[in-house]
Formats: structure tokens, sequence, C-alpha cells
């Protein structure tokens, strides 16, 4: 075992954003599983974001890599060079493989690469002794290029779906391949990697999902005699999280008759175009937009709402969605990404075929009548958060990677250091490969 306490680089574009309290609960984690960790990110967050206690703390903790001074920029890529002038000649090479393709490409490639070099100085004069990244676009290009400056181990949180579109652009094969580890954050973010990377980075690419901590929400549920069913939808608001489709679906429901309305927590540059749309579909008078909220606000909303809907086109494994089944409410979420491995269609709630308005309407309407299967579904879906998407069991899995990249020269982590985890929809605990 190391002598002290592994020190770990965490690095983001932004940090710590509204949109990513996922990030901020994994840190906190991580943190109290024995790991310090230090945040890093190219731009600092504007006010917009800080929403609560939790984001402010971590804006004032963190090293921001803008705006840099000429002097600062100078002095850590001269003294890389002066110090390590193989790393730094290996790094400009590994930023020339791996640039995008064009010159606008090789332009944002040079600014990447600076940007490295002031987080390689950084994390020189830190100690640090591993460099993560979350997202493996571009959080991971700068982080690997500062890895590869500083001389120190680097992994990624391996998301999806964005990444998976321009996989080659983005040289994902060569940033698994080049990493300690990869976490991916679900099953199908795991099967996208082993087609990008060799059979022998198989065993480099490690589960580890996003969670919530359970404690945070009350799954009892409130009865509210008033008829009306009260959906909830927590998201970014982008075209891609198929807003426009559920505005259609409670247009649907209410002209058939159902009393439901909707509040949309989340804020983004659709917003105003979201407001429109339930102008024209005639329910701007049932739909709350009530932009960013804190971690509480979030949780007081899903406390006092029936159920929760998330009709994305694309996805990896909706965060929202874990804290809406850990809020003990039934959940309508589309067959996308990773979606599956957290929601059971029939069991935790309904899944449909993204972009079907009427599958979404008719699965609205079955829960607007039934509030027993409302009851059944969320209380299987708490079960199954407490389960498999618990953020302090989940931080320890990542824990462990850490410590083990820092003990180990050749990196592998056997199984039995790492808590079980169970195959998709079972609570089997038969053991896996490493996973």
């Amino acid at each position: 075992m190391t002598s002290r306490a592994v020190r770990v680089g965490y690095f983001t574009m932004e940090y710590p954003r509204a949109t990513d309290t996922f990030i901020q609960r994994e840190v906190a984690s991580v943190r109290a599983a024995g790991v310090e960790v230090d945040t890093f990110a190219v731009r600092r967050p504007g006010d917009e974001h800080m929403v609560g206690d939790e984001q402010r703390a971590e804006r004032e903790r963190t090293f921001y890599v803008f705006p840099p001074s000429v002097g600062r920029i100078a002095s850590a890529h001269v003294g890389g060079l002066l110090k390590r002038p193989k790393r730094t000649l290996a790094a400009i090479k590994l930023a020339a493989a791996t640039s995008r393709p064009g010159l606008q490409g090789g332009l944002k490639q040079l600014a990447y690469f600076v940007e490295a070099g002031v987080v390689a100085d950084e994390i020189e004069r830190r100690g640090i002794d591993h460099v993560h990244a979350h997202f493996g676009d571009v959080a991971a290009s700068v982080a690997m290029l500062a890895a590869e400056l500083s001389g120190r181990p680097f992994s990624f949180t391996l998301h999806g779906p964005g990444v998976f579109f321009d996989a080659n652009v983005w040289h994902l094969g060569t940033k698994i391949e080049r990493s300690r580890f990869v976490s991916c954050i679900s099953w199908f973010a795991r099967s996208q990697a082993q087609l990008l990377s060799s059979e022998e980075a198989a065993d480099r690419l490690h589960i580890v999902h996003c969670g919530v901590d359970p404690a945070r929400y009350n799954a009892d549920r409130a009865t509210t005699s008033d008829g009306v069913m009260r959906l909830a939808f927590v998201a970014r608001l982008d075209h891609v999280k198929g807003l426009t489709v559920l505005l259609d679906a409670l247009a649907a429901a209410r002209n058939d008759g159902t009393n439901v309305e909707l509040t949309v927590v989340g804020d983004g540059p659709a917003r105003a175009t979201f407001e429109r749309h339930a102008a024209k579909a005639g329910v701007a008078d049932a739909v709350t937009f009530a932009g960013y909220c804190s971690q509480s606000e979030v949780a007081e909303i899903l406390g006092r709402s029936d159920a929760f809907v998330l009709p994305s086109f694309a996805e990896g494994v909706p965060v929202s969605l874990m804290e809406a089944s850990a809020s003990g409410l039934p959940v309508i979420a589309t067959q996308v990404g990773g979606v599956s491995e957290l929601v059971i269609d029939g069991e935790t709630g309904f899944i449909v075929p993204p972009g079907d308005t009427e599958a979404l309407r008719r699965r609205i309407e079955d829960l607007a009548n039934d509030p027993d299967l409302r009851a059944r579904f969320g209380a299987a879906g708490r079960t199954r958060v407490e389960d498999e998407f618990r953020s302090s069991t989940e931080g320890a899995r990542l824990a462990t990677l850490f410590q083990a990249s820092a003990e180990l020269s050749d990196f592998t982590v056997p199984l039995a250091q790492l808590p079980v985890r169970p195959t998709p929809h079972s609570s089997d605990t038969a053991e896996l490969p490493p996973s």
C-alpha cells in the first residue's frame, strides 16, 4: 500500500456547472473514500450555475486555466521544455497525431496543447499522482496531453453518446489505448470502447456508474386529491432531450381528458423555443419552466411530483432518471444508449421509442389512470438505484482504481479488488470478467 493518500487531478472543461451535479457527487464520494482530489477546469462557470452551496464551494477550490497570463503560459512551457525535453517533444508529437482535421482543428489542438502545459505545470506544483478527465472529447484531449507533459498516468470517464458519433475525430481509440484505465458509465459505453480499441485494452475498461445519494430523496409519495397528475422533466434545455415530443404528448393527453401538468427543470439556449412550442401546443398554462435549480430544489420538485418523463433522442445513463427513481417516482424514458440498464420496462417504469408521441401519450395516460402502478414502479425504481447507482459505492470503485494506478506499474485490477458488479437487469451477483 502507498504511504500517503493518492492525489488525483480531476479535469473538466468547465466546473462546477449546474448541469453537472453528478460530477460533484462523484468527486465528493471519491474524497470520502480516501483519495485527495484537486479539481481543474479550463473555464470558470458563471454565477448562473451557482445554484447551491455545493457549487460555490467547488468553484472556490478549483484551479482554472483561464484567464491565463502570458507569463504563466511561457513559464509553464519553457520550464517544461528545459526540465523534460524528451517528454515535451513526445507530447508535441502526440498533439500532432491526435489533432482534429483541417486548419481550424489544428488551431484548436494548439490551444489544447497550450492549456495542457499550464495544467501540467500546476499538476507538478501540487504533487498530483494521477490525471483524470470527465468526458472523452476536449477534456480528455487536454488531460491526455497534460499527463504526457507531466509524466503522470491518465484516465478518463467515458459517457457518450455524442463522442461516439465523432470517435475518429476525437481519436477516442488512441485515448483508450493510452489510458491507465477508462471509467465507463454503462455497459453501452464499454461496448463502444471495445469497438474502438484493442482486445488487450478490454481489461482496462471498468464500469463505474454515475450515482446519487438515495438519502437525499424522499420516496414516500404524498397522496393528492385534486385529480392532477404532476409530471417532472429535469435536463438541460436542448433539442436532444426530446422536450417537444413531451409537450405534444402532454397536449394529446389533456385533449383526451387526462388532467396532467408538467414542471420543466433546467435551462439552456433552446428554452425560448420550447416555451413557444408549449404555447403553440396549447399547454402553456399546464407547463412551468423552473430554470436551473439546486440539488435540494430538484429533490423538492421530485418529491411533489407523481411521475418523471425524459424522452431523449440520445443519452448515456441520465442521472436525472436516477434521481427520479430514488424519489420513488415511476419513470418514462426512451430506448436509447444505456437507459435500459437503469429503467426496466414494466418494472420500474416504461420505455418508449424515441420520437414516438403517440406511445408517450399512452404511457402518460397509463400512469395517470393507475395510482397503484405508479406506486409499484416507484418502489422498484428506488430499490434499483439503491442497489446499482449509489454514489458512495461507485465513488469507492473509482477510488480503488486510482489507488491501484498509484501502486501498480503494470496496471491491472484483479476483480477481487472491486465490488462485484451484477449483470444488467439482475440481482445475480455472480462474478463477471473485469468490468
